[in-house]
């Protein structure tokens, strides 16, 4: 008897349907030249279409040149970059799978090597990764940490602009042939730097209190979603606790004005406001250091927290790493979604290995047919028993 799943029950959010509810998370590659992907991404995205993702992101794409987290990073606010997406986008669909963009602005995080580079701020000077480092912006002029150039702050008709590229930038990723938008609200980046009472000290419409705070990210999405169809869903990216004070109960008040505006889904990650690779939260909502004080499944409650009260569709992530531990977060209700990262970098065919793991019903059919006559015949072999 075979054990249908949760997690590879095709879903509909809109007028979309996805395969399954495994996601690939946005992963930063930092591979390309001027903004345009490369053949690394073409062969990168393209893994995780064939090994079974329902819904394939694209890493962070900056919506203008200042906005990319490095030089290396993708970008969207030319032709040329939607030209150079759209034989992705045609792979991953004729895959099964569906393609997803994340729209991103790194605010004062910007201009810095990748991490084998040291993840520093790059120097005008410094052509190390192609090009010299830019002028950074953000809400107020505080830098992300000592060492690192304090950022420009933002004029009013400054975010207006902004505002107008993450439209412009929409628009372009309908014509690259995405059917998903996030937009990234967390990590310390430029929407989340808004967000966060620790870097917005502006004293006007966009700063304040937590409605004043909450107003770019509103504003970006109310901007995205008017020129996105209406059949097609948008997610968005919050850091659901930080230090500084950003706590769950606000990340629940803004999910609740997004799905207001139209918002589908909330991504549910955490921490970066400092420029900490990540954070956790305990009991007590007080954000914790990273590294080996995670946990399996140590965001989880943050998407189960969107879904029980903001009554909005969640996704979870982080340190999420079989196929059983999935089916139980959304069996119990905790998430609608499962983004995996570092899981799916290391196994690409995550999905497919993991539907056999849970007993899915016919497991070996989710194989693309180039792979699957042969995959068929090594089990008959009997070689996954002798490994």
């Amino acid at each position: 008897m075979h054990f249908e799943s949760k997690l590879f029950s095709p879903v509909t959010l809109r007028g979309l349907t996805l395969r399954n509810r495994i996601v690939l998370s946005p992963l930063c590659m930092y591979s390309a030249q001027d903004g345009l992907a490369s053949d690394f991404h073409a062969s990168h995205l393209s893994a995780f279409a064939r090994g079974g993702v329902g819904l394939v992101f694209t890493e962070a794409t900056a919506v203008e040149p200042r906005g990319r987290i490095t030089p290396k990073c993708l970008g969207i606010w030319n032709d040329a970059q939607v030209e150079a997406f759209k034989p992705i986008t045609r792979f991953i669909t004729e895959m099964g799978a569906v393609p997803a963009i994340q729209l991103a602005h790194a605010g004062r995080k910007a201009s810095s090597a990748p991490p084998w580079g040291g993840g520093k701020p790059v120097a005008p000077d410094d052509t190390t990764w192609g090009e010299g480092g830019w002028q950074t912006v953000a809400p107020s002029g505080l830098p992300v940490a000592d060492g690192w150039p304090s950022p420009k702050a933002l004029g009013v008709e400054e975010i207006a602009g902004l505002i107008a590229a993450f439209a412009d930038a929409a628009k372009r990723a309908l014509a690259a042939g995405f059917k998903v938008i996030e937009i990234h609200g967390a990590h310390g980046y430029l929407i989340h730097s808004f967000l966060s009472p620790a870097t917005n000290q502006r004293n006007d419409a966009y700063g304040g209190d937590l409605e004043g705070r909450m107003r770019f990210a509103l504003e970006v999405s109310r901007a995205v979603r008017a020129v996105w169809p209406e059949e097609l869903p948008l997610f968005f990216r919050i850091s659901a606790v930080d230090t500084g004070g950003w706590s769950l109960e606000d990340s629940v008040t803004l999910a609740k004005a997004l799905k207001a505006i139209g918002v589908d889904v909330i991504d549910c990650s955490s921490g970066g406001i400092a420029g900490a690779p990540a954070f956790r939260a305990s009991d007590d909502g007080r954000p914790l250091p990273a590294g080996g004080q995670r946990p399996l499944g140590f965001q989880v409650p943050y998407a189960e927290a969107m879904e029980r009260e903001a009554g909005i569709a969640a996704m979870a992530v982080g340190r999420i790493v079989d196929g059983q531990q999935a089916e139980d977060i959304l069996q119990e209700g905790r998430a609608s979604f499962i983004a995996l990262g570092r899981e799916l970098m290391h196994d690409p065919f995550w999905p497919l290995h993991a539907a056999e793991a849970l007993g899915e019903a016919d497991a070996f059919s989710l194989w693309p047919e180039q792979y699957r006559w042969a995959i068929v015949r090594r089990a008959e072999l009997g070689q996954y028993q002798a490994g």
